[in-house]
């Protein structure tokens, strides 16, 4: 039978209906606390460049440095880099270049109109780079229709330096001009305290004197130099002083030993156990094979090559090969051009003239011991199209198999600085104590990883392996400690050195 409109079979009317029905749960398990906190990533087969393991950073995200980087700090440097442009401009006479350096100015400009209006990404034009393919099959398969501040601020990022090559591969004249070296030139040129602070100390061989642990103390110091000397970034350092850039390069003791506490992550400890092992000696006890996976061109790469002529002299290792880029990347990382540069300008330079004559000479020292390196394979410069491409490392395997076969055979892989770890991590919002090796997902886990430390001062978001009432307590007290470069880590991965690489 039918019930009226507004009844239900029991007479009850919608109006007098009760509001909420209470139950009694008294039974039932109690309320999980603490729900969510240790989530981990992603199925591998769910991650992709547009969907990391964990949530990604994007230049819409106002609580994130990604806003002020894509609103802010890529338009600057890409007007202090059309500047540079212009000063060069200035100095050519003939018409041919000077029409073709226009052009570039052009594409350039055309680039901030692009940032600014925040258009939707477009395929890289081919210009013969062995990259093209591979930035065009990632803006089709996974950023289509995607804007600069839509796609995860690593790839647009990324993007950015590769499209403002771009404005100079497809000229004539231009092809390989450095809108950067200008500025990675000057800055070392500032750099004169912590320089011969460090090549008094390292010109002549060093040798030990025999006193217990002073290889390891040595070293505990050295890499914190290494470490460091990430300090001096040029596209966060913009309009910085000359006195800001020697306070953040001293690399004196007291201020290694003040500084060892604002590393909140730290693996030292266990880096030296691995690396004074007869297992990264070798059966012939000769010393290992390290590779660094370089940042920064200028007092970084100084320190670098300071750390790496130890670690030859300490016989800790037997060769150093040195990974680049392709091109100006990120504003100052290391090519090949800077990388000679370096060496030459102090073997044969006149970068620091109120430098007395010893100081000079102890500079000399050290250049000329380290083209000697170079002469003789002891040191190895390399460059692969993969670090210049818009994939994370978790691709690495996949998408550069050589390469991976290459770092296998290391012992050590040292990678610098803050692009290379965000690079590692995917650069997405992980748990600030999820596990390094997690963290980096395949460069952990898979056959064959080698062994790997990020040597990173920590100047952006993703922040990984350090405890969690550290970042809390940071959150509270500190605000903008994650992008301020006071602070540190130095994290080791295991990884699976020896196994068997297998790409089935």
């Amino acid at each position: 039978m039918s019930t009226p409109a507004g009844t239900s079979g029991s007479g009850v009317t919608a109006s007098n209906a009760p509001k909420k029905t209470a139950l009694l749960l008294g039974n039932l398990p109690p309320k999980q606390a603490g729900f969510g906190e240790k989530l981990y990533p992603r199925t591998p087969s769910r991650v992709d460049p547009n969907n990391p393991p964990w949530p990604a950073y994007r230049g819409y995200h106002e609580y994130s440095f990604a806003f002020a980087t894509m609103g802010v700090r890529l338009p600057t440097i890409l007007g202090k880099a059309i500047e540079d442009v212009v000063a060069t401009l200035n100095t050519e006479h003939e018409e041919d270049r000077i029409v073709d350096l226009l052009a570039c100015i052009s594409r350039m400009e055309d680039l901030m109109e692009e940032l600014q209006a925040n258009d939707v990404l477009r395929p890289i034009i081919d210009d013969g780079e062995a990259d093209v393919t591979s930035w065009n099959k990632e803006i089709a398969k996974y950023f289509r229709g995607r804007n600069w501040k839509s796609a995860p601020w690593l790839f647009a990022e990324a993007l950015h330096y590769r499209r403002l090559h771009e404005c100079f591969s497809v000229s004539k004249y231009w092809k390989d001009y450095d809108v950067f070296f200008r500025q990675k030139c000057d800055t070392f040129s500032r750099s004169s305290d912590a320089v011969f602070e460090l090549s008094s100390r390292f010109s002549t061989p060093w040798k030990a004197s025999g006193k217990d642990g002073e290889k390891q103390l040595v070293f505990h110091e050295l890499t914190q130099v290494c470490l460091w000397g990430n300090s001096t970034d040029l596209s966060l350092l913009i309009d910085m002083t000359e006195e800001d850039i020697k306070k953040l390069q001293s690399t004196g003791g007291d201020n290694l030993a003040a500084t060892e506490k604002n590393i909140l992550g730290n693996d030292l400890p266990k880096l030296w156990d691995y690396v004074s092992s007869d297992k990264f000696a070798g059966k012939e006890k000769k010393g290992g094979r390290v590779d660094f996976v370089l940042d920064n061109a200028g007092f970084e790469l100084y320190c670098d090559f300071v750390y790496a002529d130890w670690l030859i002299q300490s016989g800790l290792a037997h060769q150093i090969r040195f990974h680049g880029k392709r091109f100006a990347w990120f504003v100052s990382d290391v090519t090949r051009k800077d990388f000679q540069w370096l060496i030459n300008t102090m073997c044969y330079g006149h970068l620091f003239p109120n430098a007395s004559d010893e100081e000079m000479e102890s500079l000399k020292a050290l250049g000329e011991r380290w083209r000697d390196y170079v002469k003789a394979g002891t040191w190895v410069y390399e460059e692969h199209s993969f670090w210049i491409t818009g994939y994370t490392f978790w691709e690495l395997k996949n998408e550069a198999p050589d390469l991976f076969v290459h770092l296998s055979e290391s012992d050590l892989v040292i990678f610098k600085g803050d692009l290379n770890h965000r690079k590692l991590t995917y650069d997405c919002h992980a748990p600030v104590s999820t596990p390094f090796d997690v963290a980096i997902g395949p460069l952990g886990s898979e056959p064959g990883a080698p062994p790997i430390v990020s040597l990173r001062t920590i100047k952006s978001d993703v922040v990984v392996g350090i405890p969690d009432k550290i970042a809390a307590d940071l959150d509270e007290n500190e605000s903008g400690w994650k992008i301020s470069g006071k602070y540190a880590v130095v994290l080791l991965s295991n990884g699976h050195p020896g196994e068997e690489v297998n790409f089935a």
